[in-house]
C-alpha cells in the first residue's frame, strides 16, 4: 500500500498539481492537509476521476482541513476536534488494511510564548489532548498509520540550522518535547528516518519568502509519516517529492510517499 501525504494549500487551486503527484507516485491513499474548502464545495468527482473511488472530507471555508482519497474501501470516518474547537484538522479513515489518521497540527504564530502568543499555547494544549487521546484510546498492537502536517521538526537535521531555529516556532525545545512524547505515547515509528538516517538532512517544506528555495535550501521537515510498532516490519520505502516545490503555483509543502507490504 502506498501512502502519500502532503499540505496541499488548497485543493481546488492545485488540483491539476494534485494529479501530477498522483501520476509521479502512483499512491493508493492519499492524505491531505489545508484543503481550504467547504464540504459542500469539495472536488469529490475531480479526484474520483484521478482513480480514488473512496473520499472522506472534513473542511472548511478559507483555512484548516484536510482530507483522504482512497482507492481502497474506507469502513468508517471520525473527525475528532481538539482544544473546544471545530477546526477541522483531524481525519480517520478505518480500511481493512489499517487506520489511517489525517493531521494537521497548529502553526503556532511567532512567537514562542505562550503566555504571550495564544496560537502558540493553541499549538501546545492540541499536542497534549492528542496524546493523551492516543495513549488512551490505542496500543502499539494497533494497525495504524499517523500522516499529516506536524508543524514541528524535531531533529536537528530537520531543520538549516538548529542553532538559529532553536527559538523560532517549529523547532523550538517545548514543541519538539512534546512532540516526542506523542510519539513515545505508542511508540509511534518515524517511517521517513527508517529509511532516511537521522544524521542526514531532511526537509519537506521551504518558506514562500526565499527568493531562491534550492539555492538556499533553507527547509524544514514539517510533514511526517508514523506507524505503530505492529506495522515497522511492513514498511518498504520512503519518497520525497522534492522536484514538486519547483512546479507551477506550488504549495510550501512537497509529498512524501510511504510504501507498505500490507
Amino acid at each position: 500500500m502506498r501512502v502519500v501525504t502532503w499540505n496541499i494549500n488548497s485543493i481546488r487551486l492545485r488540483i491539476e498539481l494534485l494529479r501530477q503527484v498522483v501520476e509521479t507516485l502512483r499512491p493508493d491513499v492519499v492524505c491531505l492537509q489545508e484543503i481550504k474548502v467547504v464540504d459542500e464545495l469539495f472536488p469529490a468527482e475531480a479526484c474520483r476521476a484521478l482513480g480514488f473511488p473512496h473520499i472522506a472530507f472534513h473542511g472548511m471555508k478559507g483555512y484548516n482541513g484536510v482530507a483522504i482519497l482512497s482507492k481502497l474501501p474506507i469502513r468508517a470516518t471520525v473527525t475528532p476536534s481538539w482544544c473546544g474547537r471545530e477546526d477541522r484538522r483531524h481525519l480517520v479513515a478505518k480500511l481493512d488494511q489499517a487506520e489511517i489518521h489525517c493531521l494537521y497540527v497548529p502553526a503556532g504564530g511567532d512567537i514562542p510564548d505562550p503566555d504571550k502568543n495564544d496560537k502558540f499555547a493553541h499549538k501546545l494544549e492540541f499536542l497534549r489532548q492528542l496524546t493523551a487521546w492516543y495513549a488512551a484510546n490505542y496500543t502499539p498492537e494497533d494497525k495504524l498509520i499517523l500522516t499529516g502536517d506536524l508543524n514541528i521538526a524535531p531533529l536537528e537535521t530537520d531543520v538549516w540550522s538548529h542553532k538559529q531555529l532553536l527559538s523560532v516556532v517549529s523547532h523550538t525545545p517545548v514543541e519538539v518535547d512534546l512532540l516526542n512524547r506523542m510519539q513515545a505515547s505508542l511508540g509511534w515509528v518515524d517511517a521517513m528516518r527508517e529509511f532516511i538516517p537521522p544524521d542526514q538532512r531532511l526537509y519537506t517544506w521551504w518558506s514562500y519568502r526565499s527568493p531562491d528555495w534550492q539555492k538556499n535550501d533553507r527547509g524544514r521537515r514539517l510533514d511526517h509519516v508514523w506507524v505503530s510498532p505492529v506495522l515497522r516490519q511492513s514498511l518498504r520505502s520512503v519518497d520525497v517529492l522534492r522536484d514538486c516545490r519547483s512546479w507551477p503555483q506550488p504549495s510550501d509543502h512537497v509529498p512524501v510517499l510511504v510504501e507498505l507490504a500490507l
